[in-house]
């Protein structure tokens, strides 16, 4: 890949950062993101951005990592290219709200080059715990309309299969929550394809920002919110276990408590719960969490 466009894609995912954070902050509208410069052992460094104990962010953070070096040789071996060095250069964000009503989201884009090999990746994907189907189909149009503008790179039909399938816990034989888009592994058109990345990055804030807005009001009780944390627990199982970038991180020797940021505050882990037939609860599982083409979905007026 051209150093121009290395140098091109990592200033954007820096910028990215910033918008974004500026974004969530205007929606809190109290809490404001803590910076943490850090430097890698080996090569490159980061921002880590937290926000927390808002008016809607209970927890939240947004990631920019430039990191470079030597990767350990068994676990090069399960990426494309020779060789063990590589290059990473990404942004990654995760949000815990606190009213039960507004979905946990999370973001991320990235390039990564090992030897001759050079790919981008990301996506955006959807947690609600108690869901809106306006929310869930404004949050799938975002993303296919990002991805219809750039047909050449990208298919929102592929992409959304691919998230269904990536951010699924086979333990427990269900969906991490509502999916969005995923892609990995692009490695051609590199041009074309950093366009459509750039174009989605940019889509983030007004995938999410408009759910915000409708829920952040919303009441909700003492049940919920305990139906909220207990449900995130399928979240850390998710990034504790399958999560790529939680892995590549890791055994990249990167910066632990950035890499350990999307983890929620509060969680509980309930011995064999079981939700109560016909609840709003059960019909989480038994209904939302099912694919389905939420794009394609009719909302009232239409």
């Amino acid at each position: 890949m051209p150093a121009t466009l290395k140098t091109r894609a990592t200033e954007y995912l820096k910028g990215l950062q910033d918008r974004i954070c500026a974004g969530l902050e205007a929606l809190d509208g109290k809490a404001t993101f803590r910076t943490d410069t850090w430097e890698r052992p080996g090569g490159g460094g980061g921002r880590t951005r937290v926000i927390g104990e808002g008016n809607v962010f209970e927890k939240g953070g947004v990631n920019f990592s430039e990191v470079y070096g030597e990767m350990a040789p068994e676990f090069a071996k399960q990426l494309p290219g020779e060789g063990n060095r590589f290059f990473a250069a990404g942004v990654s964000l995760v949000l815990h709200p606190k009213n039960p009503h507004i979905p946990t989201v999370h973001a991320n884009f990235r390039l990564i080059q090992k030897g001759e090999a050079s790919w981008f990746g990301g996506g955006a994907d959807l947690t609600p715990y108690y869901p809106h189907l306006e929310d869930v189909v404004h949050f799938h149009r975002t993303w296919k309309a990002a991805c219809d503008r750039h047909p050449e790179v990208a298919n929102y039909e592929r992409f959304k299969e691919e998230c269904d399938k990536y951010f699924y816990l086979p333990h427990r034989g269900e969906a991490r929550g509502i999916g969005g888009i995923f892609f990995d592994y692009q490695q051609n058109n590199p041009e074309k394809v950093f366009e459509f990345v750039q174009d989605a990055g940019d889509q983030f804030v007004s995938s999410y920002g408009p759910i915000v807005q409708r829920r952040k009001g919303m009441p909700y009780t003492e049940a919920q919110r305990d139906f909220q944390t207990y449900r995130r627990g399928r979240y850390v199982e998710f990034n504790l276990i399958f999560d790529r970038g939680t892995i590549f991180g890791l055994k990249t020797n990167g910066r632990t408590e950035s890499i350990l940021m999307s983890l929620p505050p509060i969680v509980r882990f309930v011995y064999d719960y079981q939700a109560a037939p016909g609840t709003e609860e059960s019909k989480l599982t038994s209904y939302w969490l099912q694919p389905r083409d939420w794009a394609a979905e009719k909302l009232t007026g239409e």
